[in-house]
């Protein structure tokens, strides 16, 4: 079998239904990935299965330019449910066109091209989104990327305060990193660059891509801190695994946000499934789920290998365990030996994102699992 751009894994997933995955040999594991946060209803939810079997009969694709019924009831979601007065929706295909439309929007609606990113930070793999991004390994033989970003510590307020002038057109910012390490921000640093770049006439860029839709405990993690940017990103679980990714933005971006196009923005399919997921999402009160089981699950792993590893940490279902060692090892020992799948953050975490419909049970495997392999 040839990979050209993905080294693949010695597991080929079947199929997938709630929290488990299976593989061609019938083997059930436990999905503590999501992969990667993209299916937060659980693999294969009945009601979003229907949803896109239902479109898929009835219209695959239409230019985004000719309105359809799931594109346009996904827009006034979207609106509805997006943070503060965040009224205005951008469609596309995944995480990093999100970002990337959040960057252009950004500049061509303050006239400025001065981009603040922080360092850790991940915003994706295309040229605009890429050159937001801090670990060298992802932009080594791409450049040159686009120009004019600058990055400063994540977490420190007073750096960002002074990196952020009249020539900023945007801050780009994760409220909890992800493929940096799990690092959680505090509200001060959040509140502090609304404030600052607010004052400056910039745009405030939430990178909610990972953390979005009830992963953190709440719809977004902007509602956990108070604080409401000019624009939010968001994709991974928005369609339940099928490609979608969003720009919410502010009527003052919206209004002067240039010339954008993407032929596949909001195709009725994925639509019509994200429809379905949002719908399961707030049906099911599923944040407060996630919040309840993710609580458990920290407190748990805390009392089980607190003493063993250097720190666990996290909000919601989207939980770090810094190990003392190498996370790629007890990732492996985790799949093979106790049929468990979870992700790394880094070299040195353990990433935890399983589908937010967990319960206790699931939490108790993957912390007695990682008790045996650590401890």
């Amino acid at each position: 079998m040839s990979g050209f751009v993905f080294s693949e894994k010695p597991i080929e997933i079947d199929r997938g239904e709630g929290v488990h995955l299976y593989d061609t040999n019938g083997t059930e594991y436990l999905d503590f990935g999501a992969s990667y946060a993209c299916t937060p209803v659980g693999h294969c939810h009945p009601d979003v299965v229907e949803a896109a079997t239902d479109q898929i009969e009835r219209l695959m694709y239409v230019q985004a330019s000719y309105p359809n019924a799931p594109r346009t009831a996904l827009y006034e979601r979207l609106a509805e449910i997006a943070p503060g007065d965040i009224d205005n929706v951008w469609l596309c295909n995944s995480g990093t066109e999100a970002n990337e439309a959040a960057l252009k929007f950004s500049r061509h609606a303050t006239g400025r091209s001065k981009i603040i990113a922080t360092m850790q930070g991940f915003h994706g793999r295309t040229m605009g989104s890429l050159a937001a991004t801090w670990k060298d390994e992802y932009k080594d033989g791409f450049g040159p990327l686009a120009g004019d970003f600058e990055f400063v510590p994540y977490g420190d307020g007073e750096a960002m305060a002074e990196a952020i002038d009249e020539e900023t057109a945007a801050v780009i910012v994760e409220p909890l990193q992800g493929e940096g390490g799990i690092n959680p921000a505090s509200t001060t640093y959040l509140e502090t660059i609304r404030a600052e770049t607010e004052a400056a006439g910039a745009a405030m860029i939430l990178d909610e891509i990972q953390t979005g839709l009830g992963r953190t405990g709440s719809l977004w993690a902007a509602d956990d801190h108070g604080v409401v940017p000019d624009v939010v990103t968001t994709a991974k679980g928005l369609g339940s695994g099928l490609p979608i990714g969003a720009t919410l933005v502010r009527d003052w971006i919206a209004e002067d946000c240039g010339n954008h196009g993407s032929t596949f923005s909001g195709g009725p399919v994925v639509s019509a499934a994200a429809g379905a997921t949002l719908d399961v999402i707030e049906g099911e009160d599923i944040p407060a789920h996630a919040a309840e089981i993710g609580s458990y699950l920290t407190d748990e792993l805390d009392a089980a290998i607190g003493e063993e590893v250097r720190e666990v940490r996290g909000n919601g279902l989207m939980v770090g365990v810094e190990v003392k060692r190498g996370a790629n090892p007890i990732l492996r020992d985790l799949a093979l030996d106790h049929s468990i799948l979870a992700l790394p953050a880094g070299r040195s975490v353990v990433r935890l994102l399983p589908p937010l419909t967990i319960e206790r049970e699931h939490a108790d495997r993957v912390v007695e699992a990682l008790e045996d392999i650590i401890a």
